[in-house]
C-alpha cells in the first residue's frame, strides 16, 4: 500500500508540474509545443511615389560663398511603413530638367544601415561640395568654373530619382564632387 501511494504522490506531482508549466507557456497538457512558423515580413523599400524630397543648406558647412553641405529630407507621405538605405546618387538637373543631368562624382561616408520610415516619418541625406570661393561669380581653387544648377536629382537604391531644388537659394558647387552619408534616422546638422 505504502508504494502505490508514493506513485500516486508522483503522479500528482508531475500532474502539477505540468499544469503550472501548461499555464505560463500556454500550451495544453497533452498537445505537442510546435516550433513557431510565422515570420515576420520586412517592411519594402520606400517607392518614389511614396516620397516627398525637399532640400535646404546644411547650418555645418565648408568656407566659401557656394552651397558647401546641403541636407535633404525624405518624407514619407503613404499610409505604409517602408525602409531607405544606402547612399545617394547626385546629379546636377541643366536647365532644371532631369533629362539634362551632369552626374556627380560621389564620395560615400559612413556605413549603410536599413532606416525605417512610418507614415509622416522622415530619413535624411547630407551632401558636401567642393565649395565655391569668392565674391560675385566666385572661383574654384581647381581652377574650374564654378558650376549652378536650379535643381539637383538625389537618388537613393530601389527608391528611385528625385529632383529638388534648395528651398533657400540654388546648388552652387566646385569640380562637380560630392561627399554623401548614408540614409539616416537622424537629422544632420
Amino acid at each position: 500500500m505504502r508504494h502505490s501511494n508514493g506513485i500516486r504522490r508522483a503522479a500528482l506531482a508531475t500532474t502539477a508540474v505540468t499544469a503550472v508549466a501548461a499555464a505560463v507557456t500556454g500550451i495544453l497538457p497533452g498537445t505537442a509545443m510546435a516550433a513557431s512558423t510565422t515570420t515576420s515580413t520586412p517592411p519594402p523599400a520606400c517607392a518614389a511615389s511614396a516620397l516627398k524630397v525637399s532640400a535646404w543648406q546644411a547650418a555645418h558647412r565648408p568656407v566659401g560663398t557656394g552651397t558647401g553641405a546641403a541636407v535633404v529630407q525624405f518624407t514619407n507621405v503613404s499610409r505604409k511603413t517602408c525602409v531607405l538605405k544606402g547612399h545617394p546618387t547626385v546629379a546636377g538637373a541643366g536647365n532644371g530638367s532631369p533629362a539634362h543631368t551632369t552626374p556627380l562624382k560621389v564620395t560615400r561616408t559612413g556605413r549603410a544601415a536599413t532606416v525605417t520610415v512610418r507614415p509622416h516619418g522622415k530619413a535624411w541625406v547630407k551632401l558636401t561640395f567642393v565649395q565655391v570661393q569668392g565674391e560675385g561669380d566666385g572661383y574654384c581653387v581647381s581652377g574650374k568654373k564654378p558650376v549652378t544648377f536650379p535643381t539637383m536629382v538625389i537618388g537613393l537604391p530601389r527608391s528611385g530619382k528625385h529632383q529638388v531644388a534648395l528651398n533657400d537659394g540654388v546648388w552652387a558647387e566646385c569640380d562637380n564632387k560630392v561627399t554623401v552619408t548614408p540614409a539616416s534616422a537622424v537629422k544632420p546638422s
